[in-house]
């Protein structure tokens, strides 16, 4: 019988499971919707994208509990943040070395590997600045959406990205 390759949300929340129930840490029912929304999507959802997506199959799940959560799961290293809190945070649950894709007009945020780029080093005067906890490449440019509707002369709304 041949191997299936294993699924990467249903890992991602073995994976969280397994670090918040060794932190110590309750792991609700809503805390687990809360990460199973985020582990779902290759859209990089800010809070109130979660907490709107997350209050169809739970109702009673606040804004709050949204955050609160999403913070939590930050602290123990288990989903990162993206973009400049002044621009709204976007958190991202895939802790698999990537990279970044954003569309410069509408904000989509896409995953890529690069081994290339995995091999960049950081420098020397970068590192003179401080520690270095990660490092990753966000290429930025028009998506396939917005390249159409530009040849169409029919761009979407600009969205401010981080």
């Amino acid at each position: 019988m041949p191997k299936t390759k294993p699924d990467p949300i249903e890992q991602r929340l073995e994976h969280i499971k397994a670090a918040v129930r060794e932190a110590g840490i309750k792991l609700t029912h809503q805390r687990l919707e809360i990460f199973r929304e985020l582990a779902a999507t290759e859209e990089h959802p800010d809070a109130e994208a979660i907490f709107e997506a997350v209050r169809e199959r739970v109702p009673t799940v606040s804004l709050d509990t949204v955050y609160r959560t999403l913070w939590l799961l930050h602290d123990l290293g288990l989903v990162r943040t993206m973009g400049q809190q002044s621009r709204g945070i976007r958190f991202d649950a895939n802790l698999d070395p990537h990279h970044h894709y954003v569309c410069v007009r509408c904000g989509l945020i896409r995953d890529f590997t690069s081994d290339e780029l995995n091999r960049l080093h950081v420098p020397g005067s970068v590192k003179r600045l401080g520690s270095i906890l990660d490092a990753h490449v966000e290429v930025r440019g028009l998506c396939d959406k917005c390249q159409r509707a530009k040849k169409a002369n029919k761009l979407p709304k600009q969205r401010s990205t981080p």
